[in-house]
């Protein structure tokens, strides 16, 4: 990305000195020209007698508009730094907002933990917050949103807004979950296992059918991304958490956490999937934006002030 950025400053530095010689170039002609035709203008008689020189008027007048040619060339090549300076300006605040929303996502999910409420308004203002449950899973309705790759809390804390693929992909595994104490069924997201392990039968030492508690992050239903594809319910083969679709298909409450990597079973799904990174590269474009609006200015200033060509 930085690369890019430095791409990116040379060739609009490259096309501004560029557009700075062609107004140059373009300027020495027109004066050429009018030079070579003001040299052929006659003198004239004025009413009390008086001659005038015709050229020396004629030149007056186009010094004149070739002034009001660079003129007019000063102001609206100013256009390019005070733009680029705008943008750097923007994108500061752009980074205070996410800088803001990332505390704001950790602090969520590294609060202590509170009992899911039911009220679905509440719960519709509580996306990452922590949550107890206690009661027992139904592993007969396991649900699979694949394909997935691991989450590795420590990678994902060190590499936060990166963009990065992992070779092993498997499924997250999606279990309705009793919950004893409230006396509904949630859906669990138990964690993540490798393609050779979503059957059932490979994971055994892990569908444990106990009365435990489970500690998690709520989530909230999704909405699909282009090209991503539709759910396949027959095949129970999921892409995105459509909550309506997964209770119709278990009959639990359209109640959906992520159980975190302390509530993982040995020998069952790992736990932990959620991703709560963003994508903060917010200060390179400040470095991209506001080096150009330097880097213009001075070329402007050296033209049009200091008068270097």
């Amino acid at each position: 990305m930085f690369c890019s950025s430095m791409a990116s400053l040379k060739s609009v530095l490259a096309h501004s000195a560029r557009v700075f010689s062609i107004c140059r170039k373009q300027t020495t002609v027109i004066y050429i020209k009018r030079t070579l035709l003001l040299s052929r203008l006659p003198l004239f008689k004025r009413a009390d007698g008086r001659l005038i020189d015709s050229v020396r008027q004629s030149s007056s007048t186009a010094v004149k508009a070739e002034k009001g040619e660079d003129s007019f060339l000063k102001w609206f090549l100013l256009l390019i730094p005070a733009t680029t300076f705008g943008l750097g300006t923007w994108q500061v605040k752009r980074r205070q907002w996410k800088l803001q929303l990332i505390y704001e996502l950790k602090r969520l999910t590294t609060a202590e933990p509170i009992p899911l409420p039911l009220n679905p308004d509440e719960l519709n203002h509580l996306e990452y917050r922590r949550v107890r449950v206690r009661g027992q899973y139904d592993h007969s309705q396991e649900l699979y949103i694949l394909p997935r790759s691991p989450v590795d809390p420590e990678k994902e804390a060190r590499e936060a807004g990166r963009l990065s693929s992992s070779a092993e992909t498997g499924a997250n595994v999606i279990t309705p979950f009793r919950c004893t104490d409230l006396g509904i069924t949630i859906l669990v997201n138990r964690g993540y296992v490798p393609r050779q392990k979503i059957r059932p039968e490979t994971r055994m030492k892990g569908q444990v059918e106990k009365e435990m508690e489970v500690v998690g992050v709520v989530r909230l239903t999704e909405i699909r991304k282009p090209f991503v594809p539709n759910n396949d319910v027959e095949r129970n083969h999921w892409h995105y958490r459509d909550l309506e679709a997964m209770s119709r298909v278990t009959g639990a409450e359209p109640i959906f956490i992520d159980a975190e990597y302390g509530s993982t079973i040995p020998g069952g799904p790992i736990g932990g999937q959620t991703r709560v990174t963003l994508r903060n590269e917010h200060m390179q474009y400040i470095i991209t934006w506001y080096g150009l609006c330097a880097a213009t200015s001075y070329m402007w200033f050296a033209k049009f002030i200091k008068k270097i060509v």
